[in-house]
């Protein structure tokens, strides 16, 4: 199943190499796939500026760009450090484009977490629900469960990204195939949901997408909790998290040192800062969850949801859901899309 899954991202590559990584000449090191909109990757490369005088520049690729890419770069590879969904994260390892490396203070990340060789490891996580623009809601009320969605109030509302590409497209299709009763053995309720939902004219974009929903272009996307108090506390907008009222999933973003990267050691002292106290407290200040708990001060804390609300946040398997991707994506592309 994995040679299957490799040579589809490998022809994905295709359609998206060009060239070689433009601004490599001019860059210390190169991160795949951290785009200043997302996570607040723009405020956690200026720290690493600052206190490694690494200048990494803003990459916009997906999780499944950024395999695809790395697969592609496996013989000369580009990237020094690459960051993306677990599921990624896993086949990366897997594939053999991720370095065995364990950062400063590896052994505070939970098992489960990481690989036990350092091929990839979780620097932070989100929860999974709806982030949602409400000035754009036309007076409809912020939805409160994934059965809301289907309903004719948010017809032409609803975005999620691309699940076939984008990491959290997939989290979000777990997500909601959990809660109408799936499994990851069995996707049918989720893709029933998404069939039902490509009848309300959903958008389904492939990259991050958090301009589009400040500006009401998406009034309701599938995304994570850190992007929606993101858009509240910093930039004031009139926006809501919802975690949907079936339950939902919490989901890992992880790194790896990339194998044979061009820059070694500066790939892997950037890991090892992302995994100190200064940059896991800069995930916390960007609204989400260090997997190093001791960085997330209560004042931040304070600004989350209430624990209530999170109680029907879970985990999952997250090496089954990495093993279950590929089955799903056929099924959507063959369903849905």
């Amino acid at each position: 199943m994995l040679n299957k899954v490799l040579k589809s991202a490998a022809l994905g590559a295709a359609l998206m190499i060009t060239a070689p990584f433009t601004a490599a000449q001019a860059a210390d090191a190169i991160c795949y796939n951290c785009p200043p909109q997302w996570a607040d990757w723009a405020g956690q490369l200026k720290n690493i500026k600052q206190e490694l005088g690494y200048s990494l520049p803003h990459d916009n690729k997906n999780s499944g760009q950024t395999l695809s890419q790395l697969l592609a770069e496996k013989d000369n590879p580009v990237a020094d450090v690459a960051y993306y969904g677990v599921s990624f994260g896993i086949k990366a390892g897997e594939a053999g484009v991720a370095e065995a490396y364990k950062p400063a203070n590896f052994d505070e990340i939970p098992e489960g977490l990481k690989d036990k060789d350092g091929r990839w490891f979780t620097i932070h996580s989100g929860t999974l629900g709806f982030f949602v623009n409400i000035d754009a809601l036309g007076g409809a009320p912020v939805p409160a469960s994934w059965a809301d969605l289907l309903k004719d109030d948010y017809r032409g509302m609803v975005g999620y990204l691309d699940p076939t590409s984008a990491f959290v497209g997939y989290a979000g299709a777990v997500a909601v195939n959990r809660a109408m009763g799936g499994s990851l053995d069995d996707f049918a309720p989720g893709v029933s949901w998404f069939k039902e939902l490509a009848k309300n004219d959903p958008i389904v974009p492939k990259q991050t997408s958090y301009a589009r929903v400040l500006s009401g272009e998406i009034p309701i996307l599938l995304d994570y909790d850190f992007n929606a108090y993101r858009a509240k506390y910093k930039d004031k907008a009139n926006v809501a998290f919802v975690i949907p009222k079936e339950g939902t999933v919490v989901v890992p973003y992880v790194m790896s040192l990339v194998k044979n990267s061009p820059n070694p050691e500066k790939g892997k002292a950037i890991l090892d800062f992302i995994m100190s106290d200064k940059g896991q407290a800069h995930w916390a200040n960007a609204y989400l969850r260090p997997v190093r708990a001791s960085a997330m001060s209560a004042e931040v804390a304070a600004k989350f949801l209430p624990q209530s609300d999170y109680e029907r946040a879970t985990p999952v398997d997250y090496s089954k859901m990495a093993v279950a991707q590929e089955a799903f994506s056929k099924t959507y592309l063959a369903e849905v899309r």
